[in-house]
């Protein structure tokens, strides 16, 4: 991609320096413009419904997840409510769950394994980080139970859009499109006024709103992003799903040609935003090792840090590659990782 002042945001010092955006919506500190960039967006791709959906805009889908919890927890009529996920699970939910040591809601753990009574809340990550694959949720109920969809890392770069996503309660983010982590962008599509007034209410109280010169920025990428979307040489997506392939098949080529690490096969799907069956290439690589070993500690001592398995309620044998690193990066990694041939 070439770099050009279309991106690019001036603000005058004295610009948006008010609490306040619309005062009429229920999430009365998100600005207008940003809410139809992210309609257009999603539009564009085909990957959520956005049609009759409360947008709620936070710092960051992690601040989202915890207003989340908040107005799920608050909302049942018993608590403290049990928080699952599904083994390999992101590794900040444990900590989202339990960091405020709340009596509306604790971590009960592996979503598969949970069999308890009373109410309780799965998050889904699809695709699942760490692990890149399409996630249902799990728990063996329906009585009591709440979802919440998060898909940051559903986007065609990424993963086949096979269908527009039409859930109560899904969490977006910025930085996950983009790399615009900086910005500290998410956004939740809510179906539930309730929900919604529930966490515009905590994010009143932990942060008065979400900065302006954020939500403006976003706001201009966004909307450059769904204008490249009408031409293929010029696409974004088109760009960072052709880099992210390349990527990995730099890394299955280096894996496959030795007898150490595994890899997870993901089935090629139709994606509806390309027109075309495409092969999933996640944000990160859940390599594994063939023998019962540490291998995060065990590529520490080759100069590879990598986050362990046991991180995400799994087994020290995995480990999470990110595969977003910038291209120098990225390529001393693959030296490094093709450099070690047994694990001794």
């Amino acid at each position: 991609m070439k770099k050009t002042d279309k991106y690019t945001v001036v603000i005058q010092g004295w610009d948006l320096m008010s609490y306040f955006s619309d005062t009429r919506d229920v999430c009365w500190f998100l600005e207008p413009e940003l809410a139809n960039a992210i309609k257009a967006l999603h539009g564009a791709i085909g990957n959520a419904v956005t049609e009759e959906r409360y947008i709620v805009v936070g710092t960051g889908s992690s601040q989202l997840c915890q207003a989340a919890l908040f107005a799920l927890s608050s909302l049942s009529e018993v608590q403290p409510v049990n928080i699952v996920a599904a083994v390999p699970f992101y590794s900040t939910y444990v900590e989202e769950a339990s960091y405020l040591q709340s009596n509306l809601y604790k971590w009960e753990g592996d979503a598969r394994t949970f069999d308890k009574k009373g109410p309780y809340i799965e998050m889904v990550t699809s695709p699942n980080n760490p692990e890149g694959t399409m996630r249902e949720p799990v728990v063996n109920r329906t009585e009591g139970g709440k979802v919440i969809h998060d898909f940051a890392y559903y986007w065609p770069h990424y993963t086949p859009i096979t269908r527009r996503e039409d859930h109560d309660l899904m969490l977006f983010t910025f930085s996950k499109i983009t790399g615009h982590a900086g910005s500290r962008i998410g956004w939740a599509l809510v179906k539930d006024i309730e929900v919604a007034k529930k966490m515009v209410h905590y994010l009143t109280i932990n942060s008065i709103g979400v900065s302006k010169e954020s939500q403006t920025r976003a706001t201009t990428i966004l909307n450059e992003l769904t204008k490249t979307c009408r031409n293929k040489s010029e696409s974004f997506f088109e760009y960072g799903y052709e880099k992210m392939k390349s990527r990995w098949e730099r890394l299955r080529e280096i894996v496959e040609s030795g007898d150490t690490f595994t890899l997870p096969n993901y089935p090629q799907a139709f994606c509806n935003f390309f027109g075309k069956t495409i092969s999933t290439t996640p944000a990160f690589a859940w390599l594994g090792c063939k023998e019962e070993r540490d291998l995060g500690s065990l590529l520490k001592e080759k100069n590879v840090l990598a986050r362990g398995g046991d991180r995400f309620g799994s087994d020290k044998k995995y480990v999470r590659i990110s595969m977003l690193s910038r291209d120098h990066d990225f390529h001393v990694f693959l030296q490094r990782l093709a450099t070690i041939k047994d694990l001794k």
